[in-house]
């Protein structure tokens, strides 16, 4: 293990952020509020914390290991958790103590969206924009930061990228060079948040919450700047805007970039994920809209534009909300989450299992009755036309037995301090799915819960967000021996 190359790695890094906590302080001083203080402590600290990690260890050049790889990921979204905290612990006026600080920090990195603050329409801007970044940045943009600097310092950076994008994926190098990947990634990411801003704001958003609200959605965040999330604008055209770009912001990014580059969107057609993904989504909206309006929840028009916004949200783990989907009948809510572990495709920004793995579970489930009527027929298992070899398909269901039994295991862990059972399943599925919004007592936010039961949910966001494997397998005795 490489613990100089290590700490040279989260140096950088942690001075990469510390420039992202400039942006909030000059709105800060611009409008003069009470936030100064804290956000001014903030930048001090990480970037002390970083030049401390950094300067000792400048010099050493060295390619990152596999191990490597894994413990920098760990490790800098857990410490960025941490000092990513610092403006909400620091500043006194918002009266956040320190488990809450790290609950909304680790939910903005890890784009869950679940949040212990309140009375968001009278907070300063500069809080207000702070947390749309975290998401932004924790969507994408921290890793493809990451990725395209790492190799200028002569940091091998494809470990890192490895490791924070795992699973059955497509090519993992869009480009020769992997710095070329990281910047293909940010073009899209940036394209997308500029292109869904633009139409926020040419649909009446003002001109900070469109900037606001299109980081929150590229990133399937889910944070807003308002108590009542997307429902504050009372729009049709702004729900059906945020629908598009969470539906996009969904499908891989890798194939974003194939599609546009070559001017060719074929591609989306013919890719077997992206085809599952939308099919599972065009399915779930039939169900949610057609029972919204059989129940006479909601009228017709409402059935539809709030049927479809909140079937996409939740799906892709955005988190976004029209009006209290709690209250709507209790099949609906509930199926929603059950839903959202789905996610998206692997190599978007969603949170869930990813469609890729449901597809391979799917088709193994397919081919196992096909193999029970044909015993000795050779049956091979393919994603179009490739095949998948057995390797694959035992990587997915280990996935998916690690993943229930985490989920099984921390659920009861927040049941043990007392809440229901609604309560603790929406609460690990929307923090292990890095959904957001829950049900029961986290039907609103999550600031009733104990301080326990929000470090567990912490626990679950990170989990979720490196996909269980990066961070449990830091704990195998197999991991750190020679």
């Amino acid at each position: 293990m490489h613990f100089s190359i290590i700490a040279k790695i989260l140096g950088v890094l942690l001075t990469l952020f510390s420039s992202t906590l400039l942006v909030p302080l000059t709105v800060a001083v611009i409008a003069d509020d009470a936030t100064v203080t804290g956000f001014s402590y903030a930048f001090a600290l990480t970037l002390t914390s970083g030049l401390t990690l950094w300067l000792p260890f400048r010099s050493r050049q060295r390619e990152l290991r596999i191990r490597d790889g894994f413990l920098v990921t760990s490790l800098f979204w857990t410490i960025l958790g941490l000092f990513g905290s610092l403006p909400f612990a620091l500043t006194e006026s918002l009266g956040v103590d320190p488990m809450d600080a790290v609950f909304e920090s680790i939910s903005g990195l890890t784009t869950t969206g679940a949040t212990v603050l309140t009375g968001l329409d009278d907070m300063p801007a500069s809080i207000l924009l702070y947390r749309q970044l975290l998401q932004w940045l924790g969507g994408i943009g921290i890793i493809v930061i990451a990725v395209a600097i790492l190799p200028m310092l002569g940091i091998g950076g494809m470990q890192l990228y490895r490791t924070e994008i795992p699973g059955p994926s497509k090519d993992t190098k869009l480009t020769p060079r992997i710095a070329g990947t990281a910047k293909a990634l940010s073009a899209v990411y940036l394209s997308l948040t500029v292109l869904c801003g633009a139409a926020y704001y040419a649909a009446g958003m003002s001109a900070f919450d469109a900037l606001c609200h299109a980081m929150s959605t590229v990133a399937i965040g889910g944070f807003s700047t308002h108590d009542a999330s997307m429902g504050f604008f009372d729009s049709n055209v702004i729900l059906l805007i945020c629908s598009l770009f969470m539906l996009i912001s969904g499908i891989s990014f890798g194939m974003h970039y194939i599609a546009w580059s070559r001017r060719n969107f074929s591609g989306y057609r013919s890719d077997s994920e992206t085809r599952f993904y939308l099919n599972a989504i065009a399915i779930c909206t039939i169900i949610t809209c057609g029972f919204l309006l059989a129940s006479a929840t909601l009228d017709l028009e409402d059935s539809l534009v709030h049927g479809l916004f909140q079937t996409i949200s939740i799906v892709t783990t955005s988190g976004f909300a029209t009006q209290d989907f709690s209250i709507w009948p209790l099949f609906l809510p509930i199926m929603l989450i059950m839903f959202s572990f789905m996610g998206g495709c692997v190599g978007s920004t969603a949170g869930g299992i990813k469609a890729m793995r449901l597809m391979l579970i799917y088709k193994q489930g397919i081919r196992e009755m096909k193999q029970l009527v044909h015993p000795h027929a050779v049956i091979p298992l393919k994603v179009g036309n490739r095949r998948v070899e057995a390797n694959v398909i035992s990587a997915v269901w280990s996935f998916f037995a690690v993943y229930t039994f985490v989920f099984i295991v921390l659920m009861l862990a927040i049941m043990a301090t007392g809440l229901d059972f609604l309560t603790a399943f929406s609460a690990m599925a929307a923090t292990l799915n890095n959904l957001g919004p829950g049900l029961g007592e986290v039907a609103a936010n999550y600031a009733g819960i104990t301080d326990f039961s929000k470090g567990v949910l912490c626990l679950a966001m990170l989990l979720g967000r490196l996909e269980i494997f990066t961070l449990l397998v830091l704990f195998t005795p197999a991991f750190w021996r020679r």
